[in-house]
């Protein structure tokens, strides 16, 4: 049962990339903290979550690690690609380059967020594997009422932002080029910019760079051919624009820290792709 879903505390959280291999991780924590992921720096300071995909990288700053309420699944055990229907979480608190990992939720929600947490490890210490239907029920739950959160908090940013510039279809026009076009100026062309000045307001407004992004989009694609499908690396690296395998194996590692094969050996394939 550990090896599929486990609640843990860390009271001075260090890495937690070697409990990030193959699952995603929920992180519950009230206080201060910065920390990046995947490079990207982000603060914060009240009652807090933060949702991690598989093999991505977090990093705390050193000089400031609040305690750490963990909630960590795999795939095998709760397929949030097949589960879609009755929790809308892939795209939203995971696997979302274009909206920061963290949330900031009221009290309420928190209370009862960490009193599930709880519940689950009542359970876990419990070791009766019968019931772990109750802990996916509860494991929903919590992805079901983090997701609302996440919507609204979408829901404002887009209004405080987005609308208010020339760059609100920027995901948009990446999503439909990602494959085809990987140059930060031909997206900044499109909107009549240099691409500094394109760079510098992309930046401003998704908090990463239009390089990063572009990087970002093309390994989310790459996860997403390898857990949910059938299809082999080299079909993989074919079908998003790469010359060899290989050459797409080294751009994987690079950003991902293993191999595309290790990826899918780790993570696995997902019910859904079958």
């Amino acid at each position: 049962m550990n090896d599929v879903i486990k609640t843990e505390r860390f009271t001075h959280p260090k890495s937690l990339n070697e409990l990030n291999e193959a699952y995603y991780l929920i992180l519950l924590f009230d206080g201060a903290a910065e920390f990046s992921i995947d490079f990207t720096a982000y603060t914060c300071e009240g009652k807090s979550l933060v949702f991690l995909s598989p093999y991505q990288l977090l990093q705390w700053n050193e000089t400031n690690k609040p305690v750490v309420d963990l909630l960590r699944f795999h795939g095998d055990f709760y397929c949030i690609e097949y589960h879609k229907e009755e929790v809308a979480c892939n795209g939203i608190l995971f696997n979302n380059i274009y909206e920061s990992p963290l949330i900031l939720v009221p009290d309420t929600v928190f209370d009862e967020i960490a009193t599930i947490f709880q519940k689950i490890k009542t359970i876990e210490n419990s070791r009766q594997s019968a019931d772990l239907s109750i802990m996916r029920s509860y494991l929903q739950l919590v992805l079901a009422l983090s997701s609302k959160e996440k919507q609204i908090d979408i829901a404002d940013n887009r209004i405080a932002h987005y609308e208010k510039n020339g760059l609100a279809s920027f995901q948009i026009l990446l999503e439909k080029h990602f494959l085809t076009s990987r140059s930060v100026s031909f997206y900044a062309a499109h909107y009549g910019l240099s691409v500094d000045a394109f760079s510098k307001q992309v930046k401003k407004h998704f908090g990463k760079t239009p390089s990063t992004l572009i990087q970002e989009r093309l390994i989310l694609e790459s996860k997403r051919l390898i857990h949910l499908t059938f299809k082999s690396i080299k079909e993989i690296a074919a079908e998003l624009g790469f010359e060899d395998e290989f050459y797409f194996s080294r751009f994987f590692k690079k950003s991902v820290g293993v191999s595309p094969k290790i990826f899918r050996k780790k993570v696995g394939i997902s019910i859904a792709a079958k």
